[in-house]
């Protein structure tokens, strides 16, 4: 298949890599004079677990396709949209009418409605999923990034169809499970407020990467997402059908905090997640954390722990480049 990873971040250049290791021709939409800057290849230092246990290291500085422009006569067969969740309407808007006869995989975060958030591009040729993998580009321009074996599907109702599932066979055939969850669109409204949780302490730490072995701060992190939870349930969550992927917020925060400070500081898989995430510009965590408040808020829903951190993303980061196509990789 032809596949165009829109915008170079972390999550498209991961998975871009992966399946242009399976066969399939990849490029990357990139903004116009922004193919010069980036060069001919990524320097990639990846962590692979798609057939390791403990994933396998790769090291290699990998050739890519840039394109500038992008008309409506393209053929690609597939194009994965992800970005920041405060840019995606406005991608879509830019791809609505460039799309050709290509399938669009929504592919990261969203907190509004998620088909009001892609409105202008048509339902029936959209597919959703979340990424299982993270890790962030040096100041050399080399990404640091680990690739966990299983990615995440769903649908907005109804089983997965035509379009839906020619993309999750493409990703099995290139070597990942696939989850299915059977309610994306709240699924990805808990991991939303799980991501303010963990970014307003990263914000305090100045990045992800200094809440590594931390459990003081994974503490932190998970109190603040559990405060959100009546947040998710006025917007109509209800708990009880995803017991399974709120238990880390309801157990016992001083042994779930001591469990994760301990996978980071360990587990390479865990480090890597985190340790790469060290760009303290980066814009997308202050505007998770930015409208996970202003959601709780419009509410009337406490969150005194994300309110009290809210001067660390009041407004965009001192000195981030607001660039859509390399924002730091997903947690």
């Amino acid at each position: 298949m032809r596949v165009l990873m829109f915008g170079r971040g972390v999550i498209a250049t991961l998975y871009g890599w992966a399946l242009e290791r399976a066969g399939h021709h990849v490029e990357f939409y990139v903004r116009p004079g922004r193919a010069a800057d980036y060069g001919e290849t990524v320097d990639l230092d990846v962590i692979d677990a798609r057939r390791r246990i403990r994933g396998q290291q790769v090291r290699e500085e990998w050739p890519v396709r840039y394109r500038e422009s992008l008309e409506d006569d393209h053929d690609f067969d597939l194009i994965v949209l992800s970005v920041g969740h405060h840019r995606l309407t406005e991608a879509a808007e830019f791809l609505a009418p460039r799309i050709g006869d290509a399938t669009v995989l929504v592919f990261g975060n969203v907190w509004s409605e998620p088909l009001d958030a892609v409105r202008p591009l048509p339902a029936d040729r959209l597919a959703w999923g979340f990424p299982q993998a993270g890790g962030g580009f040096g100041a050399d321009g080399s990404l640091r990034g680990m690739l966990l074996p299983s990615v995440l599907f769903g649908t907005m109702g109804g089983p997965a169809v035509g379009r839906e599932e020619d993309v999750r066979r493409m990703f099995g055939e290139a070597g990942f499970a696939l989850r299915e969850q059977p309610d994306l669109r709240e699924w990805l409204w808990i991991h939303f407020a799980a991501d303010a949780g963990m970014h307003s302490q990263g914000l305090k730490a100045g990045s992800l990467s200094g809440m590594v072995g931390s459990p003081r701060r994974f503490r932190e992190a998970l109190l603040t997402t559990r405060e959100l939870l009546p947040l998710l349930e006025a917007r109509g969550v209800d708990l009880r059908l995803h017991r399974r992927s709120t238990l880390l917020f309801r157990a016992p925060a001083s042994l779930t905090s001591a469990a994760l400070a301990g996978a980071t500081a360990y587990v390479p898989l865990a480090a890597r997640s985190l340790s790469a995430h060290d760009d303290p510009r980066a814009e997308e965590p202050r505007a998770v954390c930015r409208d996970a408040l202003a959601e709780a808020q419009r509410l009337g829903i406490a969150a005194p722990r994300l309110e009290a951190a809210a001067p660390l993303f009041a407004s965009a980061g001192s000195g981030a480049d607001g660039r859509p196509d390399r924002p730091q990789g997903r947690v």
